[in-house]
């Protein structure tokens, strides 16, 4: 019997099989990259607010601690949104006519709130509680970034559960003590990446009773 098909057609075959596994290869690591882009994370992504406050202002030029605004931070699942009264504090006697400070007076004269936009946004199914990893020894800007140096605030990391898993498979790279855990100075190491500073963090992984047996990566641990 003759041949049906032509010699060529092997060929033809051959680079459509290498071409589809290809295809495929490219749609995964586009999809990927698409997964971990800001498009979706919202990672380095300035978000609009009713006043444009500076972090860089407050907290490396005026030195402000994070516990000034944020006052549940050390108590509470959540770090609390300064109310209108915090920031009339200080600008009920400066910057008292400044027009970008207008929506600040407006609140501060109708007592309604002001409504700030979430920078860190969690979905609802991840339970997160900001008083047990403040008193764990975990940063601000572990978390947060080097929010002295961002003139207006943005989302620093990814917020993906592989992002948080990296702390939690390791927390002795990311603890700190105690008494450090709000300093925000960007000389202060995020992570600790030398020898000495890895000494140290197994140190307070075991003085915080800081779990090592796989609980701190169990399921239940996030998603309650």
């Amino acid at each position: 019997m003759g041949q049906i098909f032509h010699s060529s057609i092997n060929t033809l075959a051959k680079a459509s099989i290498f071409g589809g596994v290809f295809l495929l290869g490219a749609i995964g690591w586009v999809g990927a990259q698409v997964q971990s882009s800001p498009w979706l994370t919202n990672q380095d992504v300035v978000v609009d607010q009713p006043v444009p406050f500076s972090h860089e202002h407050h907290v490396k030029g005026l030195g402000l601690d994070c516990r000034y605004c944020h006052t549940s931070v050390e108590d509470s699942s959540f770090a609390g949104i300064p109310p209108t009264k915090t920031c009339m504090t200080c600008h009920s006697k400066i910057w008292t006519d400044a027009p970008v400070l207008e929506p600040v007076r407006e609140s501060w004269r109708t007592q309604l709130p002001m409504e700030w936009t979430r920078v860190h946004n969690l979905p609802d199914f991840v339970y997160f509680d900001h008083s047990i990893h403040v008193n764990k020894g975990v940063g601000c800007t572990t978390c947060h970034g080097q929010v002295a140096e961002m003139p207006l605030m943005f989302q620093n990391a990814t917020l993906q559960m592989e992002w948080c898993l990296n702390c939690h498979r390791d927390p002795a790279e990311f603890v700190r003590p105690r008494a450090d855990v709000f300093v925000a100075d960007t000389n202060y190491p995020v992570q600790n990446t030398t020898p000495e500073l890895l000494a140290k963090g197994h140190q307070l992984v075991e003085l915080y009773h800081i779990p090592t047996d796989g609980r701190l990566t169990n399921c239940y641990t996030c998603h309650r």
